[in-house]
């Protein structure tokens, strides 16, 4: 290796090592204060449900370590996965249309935050097979600016990049709208043909409840929830 090649192969890795620290610090940063903001939802939940004697088992937030945390409400729960690592994005993308990217493609760089929506039944009962559905990954880059893409208002209200920045009054609406979401995003029956049929072995099973697979719209296209 030529000493040119060396020294640009260097600049380039200290760029981007630099580069992909400070998102995946942003990242990180933005996931704790959507830990905090859900406890505090918790809390603020709970104490009005218990002046309306409202069961407060209805309710948990389990904040799983550095990657993951949980927020139930009543039989939904939102499962908040951090990724470790951090991406660009396709040429084609929407972003690249904005002058904020354009002028400084670093600013592209995003960690990801995955939001999921699962029946709390599918914990409860060990149904390993069930099903979650996606409905919201939020971006965050170097500057904590942040969109997200996500199903109905998520992917409307959220998509100003160059302006949005997620603080804590940004944390807090986002986490609102996730959950205002799931609890109307309500479960379908699965069509009779995808339930025929149960095994001997299935019946005879005493935990028969972890068979049953679920999830609030198993055997239909979840796209069309528009």
């Amino acid at each position: 290796m030529n000493g040119q090649s060396r020294e640009l192969i260097l600049k380039l890795l200290e760029e981007k090592a630099v580069l992909k620290q400070e998102v995946s610090d942003r990242t990180s940063a933005g996931f704790n204060a959507i830990k905090s903001s859900l406890s505090a939802i918790h809390s603020e939940l709970a104490s009005s449900m218990l002046k309306n004697k409202t069961v407060n088992y209805l309710l948990n937030f389990v904040d799983k370590g550095e990657f993951e945390a949980e927020f139930s409400v009543v039989d939904d729960t939102l499962v908040f996965l951090r990724h470790s690592n951090v991406f660009t994005f396709e040429s084609s993308h929407e972003m690249w249309k904005s002058s904020y990217v354009k002028d400084n493609p670093s600013l592209s760089f995003c960690g990801k935050i995955y939001i999921y929506n699962f029946l709390s039944d599918s914990f409860k009962y060990n149904r390993a097979n069930d099903v979650g559905y996606l409905i919201a990954r939020i971006f965050i880059n170097k500057e904590n600016h942040f969109f997200i893409e996500g199903k109905r208002q998520l992917g409307f209200l959220y998509n100003d990049f160059e302006n949005a920045v997620f603080d804590e009054a940004a944390v807090r609406k986002v986490i609102e709208s996730c959950i205002i979401y799931s609890l109307d995003f309500d479960p379908y029956t699965p069509p009779y043909e995808k339930m025929t049929m149960l095994t001997v072995q299935e019946v005879l099973d005493s935990s028969i409840q972890s068979k049953f697979i679920t999830g609030k719209r198993l055997g239909f296209r979840f796209q069309q929830d528009k």
